[in-house]
């Protein structure tokens, strides 16, 4: 049974903002599923950044929805400070620039 859409919304909404790096991924952080989720868990781990996640595919309505709350089509997507930064691609570049390690070490302010 579908719930709400507002409802989910508002969940995302309360855990993006509870948790200060959280990544909305294809799998988990001990086991990814795809490619490109787990390109940016291995980012995250070699910033040694605490991060949670949100595993869409156990979840068809977190799924649809988490699109909606970020107007990306794609995943993952990675919020930092209740701020949505970007996708795998974004990501690579946030870190190779070295522009992601001051993104994240901001979190803990």
């Amino acid at each position: 049974m579908q719930r709400d859409l507002e409802k989910v919304l508002q969940s995302i909404d309360e855990d993006v903002k509870k948790h200060p790096v959280i990544l909305y991924m294809k799998g988990t952080k001990l086991m990814p599923v795809c490619g490109f989720s787990s390109q940016v868990v291995a980012v995250l781990n070699s910033l040694g950044v605490d991060f949670e996640t949100r595993n869409i595919l156990d979840d068809e309505d977190l799924r649809a929805a988490i699109k909606v709350y970020s107007d990306w089509p794609t995943l993952p997507q990675l919020y930092v400070n209740a701020e949505f930064i970007g996708g795998c691609d974004i990501i690579i570049e946030l870190f190779e620039s070295g522009e992601l390690e001051q993104i994240i070490s901001k979190q803990s302010v």
